[in-house]
C-alpha cells in the first residue's frame, strides 16, 4: 500500500464514511452490517470491521478498505477516492501526490466543463432573453430561490457559446465532444451546443457534483420536449437519479422515497418543504437506481403523473420496483394535479396527508384490474385477478401472501376456494433450487480464531508468535496455518490487501469468517493490543500441545499393534520415541 493510501486508510472512519452512504448500517451484536449496497438481497451479509478498517460482503465477495469502497461506490479512480477522503476529513495530502493520474485529470476536466457551462446557462437566464423561460417558470412556482437552488439555466439558440468558452478555456475539441456538450458537425467543418433555446437542468451525482444536464423545449417545435446528456464518464442515466444528492438524508429520516416524473415535480415538492422527493433522468427506472434508492429505505412511494402515460409508467415502476424487493405504495393525487402543482395549490401538509394515506400497490392494481376486465362475470373477475397475482407473490411473507390474496378476491368477488388453488401453482412453478453459495462454509477452532484474530490485531503478537508456528513441524497442520504463512510472506508494515492476496479462495473466506465474526474478545471481534500477544502465545502453545498430543496418541496405536504382532523390536523402539515425545517428559526437562 502506498504511504498516501495508508494515511487515508489510518486517518478516515470508516464506519461514519460507510454510513454516508448505506445509512442503514446499524451495530448488530458485535459487527457492523447492512444489507449490501452492491447487490440485491434481503438478509444483510455486508459487514464493516471498524477495528481493522474493513469492509466485506459475504454474498458478492466485496471488500477492502474505505478507499477502495468510496471507488466501487462512486465509480471512480482511486485517486479521486483518496482526494475525496482527504478533502471531506481536513487531510492535508503530501505534495508529491497533487498530481493525480491520467483517468484522475481527465474526469476533473469533465467536471469543470460542466462547472463553466452551468455559469453561462445561468447568465442566459438572468439576461434579457431569459424572459419566456422565468415567465414559464414562475408560471410553475418555481420562485428565484428555487432556481438559484436548482442552478437551472438556458442555452441560447446560438448553438456556438459553451463550445466557444470551453475552447478559450483551453479545452481541446476532443474534450469538449467527449463532455457531451457539444457535438461535431457530420460534415467535419466544426463543432455545434448540443442544448439550444432550452430551460436547462442540472443533473448531479450522488455527491452533488454535475455530471450531464436536461433541456426542456420552451416552444412546440423544440423537440423531443425534453433532451438530456448522452452517456459519458461522468453521465449514467441508468445510475443517476435527479435530486437524490438533496433528498437522501431525508429518505433515511422519513423511511420513504417519493419518486415522481420529472424535474419540476421534484422541484415544486422541494420549495413546498418536501425534500425527499427523486425523478428518473428521462428513462426506465432501472434495477442500478433501485439499488441505490435501497440503501436509504426500502419504501418507496411511487406519485407520477395522473394520466394514462403515468398510469402505465405506474405499473412498470412497480415491478421493477418489487423485483428488487422493495416496499411500493401508490399515492394518486385528486383533480388530476401533478405533485408540484398540488404542492403549489393545497401546501404541504395537505400531500404529507395523503402521503400517509397511500394504498399498498397491489390495492391501486386492484382497480386498475376492475377497470381493465368485465367485474361483471365470473371470468372478468377471475382474469382480474389472475392479473394480480405476480404482483402478490411478490410480498416476501407466505402468510402476508395469503391474506393479500383473500383480501382481494373480496374485492374482485373472487371465489377463495379458487384463490387458494391459484397460490398453490403459482408457488410450485416458482420454486427454484436454491442459489449457489459463493464459498464453501469455513470455520477454525476457537482457539485459532482467537490466535488469528490476536494477529491480525497487533505487530507484536506477529513477531512474537508467527515464527514459531511456520517453522513448527505439525504432523496434522492446524486450518489456519496458510493464513500464518502469508502474514509471515506480507510482513511489516501489515497489509489487509496483501494478506488477501496471497491466499486462495479457502483462506480468504476463512480469514474474513474470522474478522466479521461475532464473537470476539471485544466488541468489534479483535482483541486489544494489549492482551493480544498473551493472547497469540497461549493459542500457539495450545496448537503445539495439540499437535505433540496427538503424536503420542498416534505412538500409541502404533506400539499395541506392534505388540499384537509380536514384533518386539518394533514395539520398544517406538516406545522410546514416545519417551521422547511425550509431552510430560520434555516438560519435566
Amino acid at each position: 500500500m502506498s504511504d498516501i493510501g495508508r494515511l487515508i486508510k489510518d486517518s478516515v472512519d470508516i464506519v461514519a464514511t460507510v454510513r454516508e452512504y448505506v445509512p442503514r448500517l446499524q451495530k448488530r451484536g458485535t459487527r457492523w452490517v447492512a444489507p449490501c449496497p452492491f447487490h440485491n438481497e434481503r438478509t444483510p451479509s455486508f459487514g464493516v470491521n471498524e477495528n481493522l478498517r474493513i469492509y466485506k460482503c459475504f454474498g458478492c465477495n466485496k471488500g477492502g478498505d474505505v478507499t477502495s469502497f468510496v471507488m466501487e461506490i462512486e465509480g471512480i479512480t482511486w485517486w479521486e477516492a483518496v482526494k475525496a477522503l482527504a478533502e471531506r476529513n481536513g487531510i492535508p495530502l503530501p505534495k508529491r501526490s497533487t498530481q493525480a493520474d491520467e483517468d484522475a485529470r481527465r474526469r476533473n476536466a469533465l467536471y469543470e466543463m460542466h462547472e463553466s457551462a452551468l455559469k453561462l446557462y445561468q447568465s442566459a437566464l438572468a439576461s434579457p432573453a431569459g424572459s419566456e423561460a422565468r415567465a414559464y417558470l414562475a408560471k410553475r412556482g418555481v420562485t428565484p430561490a428555487l432556481v438559484e437552488e436548482f442552478g437551472l439555466g438556458l442555452a441560447d439558440r446560438g448553438g456556438q457559446t459553451v463550445f466557444r468558452r470551453l475552447h478559450q478555456a483551453g479545452f481541446s475539441p476532443e474534450q469538449i465532444e467527449s463532455s457531451g456538450l457539444c457535438l461535431k458537425r457530420q460534415d467535419g467543418s466544426g463543432y455545434f451546443d448540443r442544448f439550444r433555446g432550452r430551460l436547462m437542468f442540472p443533473i448531479h451525482t450522488e455527491q452533488g457534483k454535475i455530471a450531464g444536464f436536461a433541456g426542456r423545449g420552451l416552444s412546440d417545435e423544440d423537440q423531443p420536449k425534453y433532451l438530456n446528456s448522452p452517456d459519458t464518464e461522468l453521465y449514467h442515466k441508468k445510475l443517476l437519479l435527479y435530486n437524490l444528492h438533496r433528498a437522501r438524508k431525508q429518505v433515511t429520516k422519513s423511511d420513504y422515497t417519493i419518486l415522481v416524473e420529472g424535474y419540476m415535480d421534484a422541484i415544486g415538492l422541494f420549495g413546498g418543504g418536501i425534500i425527499e422527493s427523486v425523478a428518473t433522468c428521462g428513462t426506465a427506472l432501472g434495477e442500478e437506481q433501485i439499488r441505490v434508492l435501497r440503501r436509504f429505505s426500502e419504501q418507496v412511494v411511487i406519485n407520477l403523473d395522473p394520466d394514462p402515460a403515468g398510469a402505465a409508467g405506474t405499473e412498470r415502476m412497480i415491478e421493477a420496483l418489487l423485483k428488487e424487493g422493495m416496499r411500493v405504495r401508490v399515492l394518486e393525487l385528486p383533480d388530476g394535479l401533478d405533485p408540484d402543482e398540488f404542492v403549489l395549490h393545497h401546501g404541504a401538509d395537505a400531500y404529507r396527508g395523503l402521503i400517509r394515506k397511500a394504498p399498498r400497490y397491489f390495492h391501486w392494481l386492484a382497480d386498475r384490474a376492475r377497470s381493465r376486465y368485465d367485474m361483471r362475470s365470473a371470468e372478468g373477475r377471475v382474469q382480474a385477478f389472475r392479473y394480480l397475482l405476480p404482483m402478490i407473490q411478490r410480498l416476501p411473507g407466505k402468510l402476508e401472501r395469503a391474506a393479500t390474496a383473500d383480501d382481494l378476491a373480496g374485492y374482485l368477488g373472487v371465489d377463495k376456494g379458487m384463490v387458494l388453488d391459484e397460490l398453490k401453482k403459482s408457488a410450485a412453478s416458482r420454486a427454484t433450487p436454491p442459489p449457489k453459495v459463493m464459498a464453501a462454509k469455513v470455520a477454525l477452532a476457537p482457539s485459532e480464531r482467537l490466535l488469528v484474530q490476536s494477529l491480525v490485531a497487533s505487530a507484536e503478537a506477529r513477531a512474537a508468535v508467527l515464527h514459531r508456528l511456520v517453522d513448527y513441524p505439525f504432523q496434522d497442520p492446524p486450518a489456519s496455518l496458510p493464513i500464518l504463512k502469508a502474514m509471515t510472506a506480507v510482513g511489516e508494515p501489515f497489509d489487509w490487501a496483501a494478506l488477501e492476496g496471497r491466499l486462495d479462495d479457502r483462506g480468504r473466506a476463512l480469514l474474513s469468517t474470522v474478522v466479521f465474526a461475532d464473537e470476539g474478545t471485544v466488541e468489534d471481534g479483535t482483541p486489544p493490543a494489549d492482551t493480544a500477544v498473551a493472547q497469540a502465545a497461549g493459542c500457539a502453545d495450545a496448537l503445539i500441545a495439540a499437535d505433540a498430543e496427538a503424536r503420542v496418541q498416534a505412538l500409541k496405536v502404533r506400539i499395541a499393534a506392534a505388540e499384537r504382532a509380536g514384533n518386539v523390536k518394533e514395539a520398544f523402539e517406538l516406545s522410546m520415541e514416545l519417551e521422547r515425545t511425550s509431552p510430560r517428559r520434555r516438560r519435566a526437562s
